[in-house]
C-alpha cells in the first residue's frame, strides 16, 4: 500500500474571509505527483458544491438597466456586488434573503436577513449607497450547485418579470496551484517525489474539508473499478422461422431469375433475406424483371426485403 505524508505547512484568512492553505505531500514515487495534483486540482476547481446568489428583485425595478432614484450605483453595479458575495447555504432548497434600507446609508453583505440556512461569509462586502430621503428593497435569490450556471435565457418568459437573474459561479474554490520537487533517493536508485499544493477558497469552506471532499470523490469514481468483473454475455442463437427455411425451388421462379440467384450462391429464402432490392438488382443479368418477381414470390409467404441497403 502505498504510503506518504500529509503536512499543512501554512493557513491565512484575507480580509475577505478568503482562506489558503499550502499542503506538502510525500514521498511518491516518480510520476505519482503529477497523476495526484491533476486530478485534485480538476475536481478542486469544478467538481465541488457551492452556494451563490441566482437572482435579485428590486423594488421598483423591471430590467438589468434601470437606475435608482437616490441610489449612487444603477442596478448592474448592484448586480454584480451580489454576484461577488460569499454565501454558505446548508439548505438543498432555495433559500431568500431581504433588506429593506433608508438612506442616508452604506448598504453592507452583513445588512442582508437570512434565515439561519444561509451564512454571509464577507458581511464587508459592499452593496449599493442610498441617499437621504430615498430607500432600498431588495430580494437576493441563494441555491447550491456545481461549477458555473449562465442565466438561461430562454426561460425568461416564464419568470417573473422583476427577478433580475444572475449567472451564478457556485464553485467555492477559487484556485489551485501545485509545484512538484524532486526529495531524496529512496533504495534502489529511484527518485522520490513531493507535491506542494496551495489551495484558496473563498470563505464558505476551508482549504482542509474542500481537499478532504475532492479525494472522496476521487474514491467514489475509482472504487468502482477496483471490484470490476468482467462477464460475458452470451448471445442467444436465433431460431430460423419455417419460412426462412424453404429452398428456392419452391418459390416457382422463372428459369431465368432461379440460375442467377443459383450463380450467386442463394440457395433459400433465408439466403434471400439479406438482399435489399438494389442489392438484386446488382447481381449478374438480374434485371429490375426478375427483382420484381422475386419481391412478389415472397410477399406470398409473408417475407418483405427492404429497397435499400440503408432502409
Amino acid at each position: 500500500m502505498l504510503q506518504y505524508q500529509i503536512d499543512r505547512t501554512d493557513h491565512q484568512t484575507a480580509e475577505d474571509r478568503s482562506q489558503t492553505g499550502v499542503f506538502l505531500i510525500g514521498p511518491l514515487e516518480r510520476g505519482q505527483a503529477t497523476t495526484l495534483g491533476n486530478s485534485l486540482r480538476r475536481v478542486l476547481m469544478g467538481g465541488l458544491e457551492g452556494s451563490a446568489v441566482t437572482a435579485v428583485r428590486i423594488a421598483g425595478v423591471n430590467h438589468e438597466y434601470a437606475t435608482i432614484p437616490g441610489v449612487r450605483e444603477d442596478v448592474l453595479d448592484i448586480l454584480l456586488n451580489c454576484k461577488q458575495l460569499s454565501v454558505n447555504s446548508r439548505s438543498e432548497e432555495l433559500e431568500i434573503g431581504r433588506l429593506v434600507v433608508t438612506g442616508p446609508a452604506e448598504v453592507k453583505a452583513r445588512d442582508l436577513q437570512f434565515s439561519s440556512q444561509v451564512q454571509v461569509v464577507d458581511g464587508n462586502k459592499p452593496i449599493a449607497t442610498v441617499h437621504e430621503g430615498h430607500s432600498l428593497e431588495l430580494e437576493l435569490h441563494v441555491e447550491r450547485g456545481i461549477g458555473y450556471r449562465p442565466v438561461d435565457r430562454r426561460n425568461e418568459e416564464t419568470s417573473a418579470i422583476d427577478l433580475l437573474q444572475i449567472d451564478a459561479v457556485f464553485m467555492p474554490v477559487r484556485r489551485v496551484n501545485f509545484t512538484i520537487d524532486e526529495t531524496a533517493v529512496a533504495e534502489g536508485g529511484s527518485t522520490r517525489e513531493r507535491l506542494r499544493m496551495e489551495v484558496v477558497t473563498d470563505g464558505s469552506t476551508s482549504p482542509d474539508d474542500a481537499i478532504a471532499e475532492a479525494a472522496n470523490q476521487l474514491i467514489e469514481l475509482f472504487q468502482p473499478l477496483a471490484t470490476v468483473t468482467m462477464v460475458e454475455e452470451e448471445t442467444p442463437e436465433v431460431e430460423p422461422t419455417a419460412e426462412a427455411q424453404i429452398p428456392l425451388e419452391e418459390l416457382n421462379l422463372s428459369v431465368r431469375a432461379y440460375n442467377c440467384l443459383k450463380r450467386a450462391q442463394v440457395n433459400s429464402v433465408s439466403d434471400l433475406m439479406g438482399f435489399s432490392y438494389e442489392d438484386l438488382l446488382e447481381i449478374k443479368n438480374f434485371g429490375s424483371k426478375s427483382a420484381d418477381e422475386v419481391i412478389e414470390a415472397l410477399e406470398r409467404i409473408g417475407i418483405s426485403i427492404p429497397q435499400s441497403r440503408t432502409s
